[in-house]
């Protein structure tokens, strides 16, 4: 097993012993393991970075993705959209593609040396939300019920409607240097015809197969997730499995819709697959009964099991974040990720949200606390394993500044602001609480 995966191991079991303690002061697990990665890479910086890059890693990373991404679906709360369909559906499809579209035109000013599959992978990296980093904001009661639930909605789908242009930009990435090359060579020896052979293949199985791979994957999700999804209602209403059985059933329909979609034979879009698994697999679970959601003695296996995958990922991004500072970076990749935080997503949200009942408050509220976390990392540490060195240390680099810099906005600063700001409601001083 790779080095960095036992130390991150080790750092989990620790943080795990005594989390409860620290998180009475606000510490967060993702801020923890971030910097036991970035402490712990210094025991092997070059075979840390070698290891993320390992094809033993990537297949690690697919199915954490693909267990998050079952997480998310299922953990919303109501209908298909949670109950609020039609703002979930300006953001998802509307403000996202525009985001998408905003850090692709700006990179091909500001990033002139990259292609536009490589900027289209950076906006597939950079936009996509996860509240984990920035759960204390997401529970403070300055934030509405209704846009607690639109945010949780948008961060529980945009993740898997980006997957598959994630895995076209990629494909298309990976193909078009080893074209060029060619085309400029005036021969070509064996070995650079067979590396050309095995990327254009992946090239047009992922960018002209996208469409039947992504419906052939929706088929699996929804037959895997709404088949488990009904065995697991009716076997609990008669009495013939408890919350302790359908647990592991939870755990493994992400497996089995990942899975059966990446056999070579079938040759799907996995996330997809275990997406809309999780989709299906709430659906059918709550239909027909009183529960809005899916009861969380069930949902506890599945979403520990998430939890830890995450955490995983945490130390990874602080180990890659070291990585990215020794080895040199561009400050433009700075200015990416900032400009996605914050314009590239507020200004998105505001055109969506035209001529909606959304208020203006909450329109500014859904725009600015759209934090980034295990998802951006994940399509970031799969772009470094594909990719050419020079675009992989690019992508990983505005990765880490993205994900660092949303730790330190939504995770720090904004509940601070948000904090002060209610306080200051209720006419009181922030060093003065109330008097019993």
């Amino acid at each position: 097993m790779p080095l960095i995966f036992l130390c991150a191991f080790l750092a989990i079991a620790l943080w795990s012993l005594v989390e409860h303690r620290f998180a009475r002061y606000g510490v967060a697990g993702p801020a923890a393991l971030t910097l036991a990665g970035a402490a712990l890479v210094f025991i092997d910086v070059n075979g840390f970075a070698a290891a993320v890059a390992g094809e033993a890693a990537e297949h690690v990373v697919e199915l954490i993705l693909a267990v998050l991404l079952f997480v998310d679906a299922c953990e919303v709360r109501g209908g298909v959209f949670g109950g609020q369909g039609r703002a979930t559906a300006r953001l998802v499809l509307i403000a996202l593609p525009l985001s998408l579209l905003a850090v692709v035109i700006s990179g091909i000013w500001m990033l002139p040396h990259l292609n536009v599959f490589v900027l289209l992978v950076i906006a597939c990296v950079v936009m996509p939300t996860d509240f984990a980093p920035a759960a204390t904001l997401l529970r403070s009661p300055r934030i509405p019920p209704r846009v607690r639930q639109i945010l949780n909605v948008e961060s529980g789908y945009n993740d898997g409607l980006v997957s598959p242009v994630f895995a076209m930009a990629l494909a298309a990435a990976v193909v078009l240097p080893t074209l060029l090359a060619a085309a400029d060579a005036d021969t070509i020896d064996a070995a650079t015809e067979a590396q050309l052979e095995e990327h254009l293949a992946e090239f047009i199985a992922a960018f002209f197969g996208a469409v039947p791979a992504t419906l052939l994957a929706v088929v699996i999700g929804v037959v895997f997730g709404g088949l488990f999804g009904l065995l697991a209602r009716l076997a609990h209403s008669r009495g013939w499995a408890a919350a302790g059985g359908i647990r592991y059933v939870m755990l493994i329909v992400p497996l089995l819709a990942f899975g059966t979609a990446t056999i070579s034979a079938v040759a799907a879009n996995g996330f997809v697959a275990a997406f809309v698994a999780g989709i299906l697999y709430r659906l059918m679970r709550t239909r027909g009964t009183t529960e809005h959601a899916i009861p969380h003695t069930e949902v506890l296996l599945v979403e520990e099991a998430g939890t830890l995958a995450a955490s995983l990922v945490w130390f990874v991004l602080g180990a890659m974040t070291v990585v990215v500072i020794l080895d040199g970076f561009d400050l433009r990749m700075l200015l990416v990720a900032a400009l996605a935080l914050t314009v590239f997503r507020v200004v998105p949200v505001y055109l969506a949200m035209l001529r909606s009942p959304v208020s203006w408050r909450e329109r500014t509220m859904i725009g600015f606390i759209g934090p980034r976390g295990t998802a951006t990392i994940v399509f970031g540490l799969l772009a470094f394993n594909k990719l050419p060195d020079a675009e992989a240390y690019d992508v990983l680099a505005v990765m880490v500044f993205t994900v660092v810099g949303s730790i330190l906005m939504h995770g720090v600063i904004a509940p601070r602001i948000v904090n002060r700001g209610a306080m200051t409601d209720r006419g009181l001083s922030p060093a003065a609480p109330p008097s019993a």
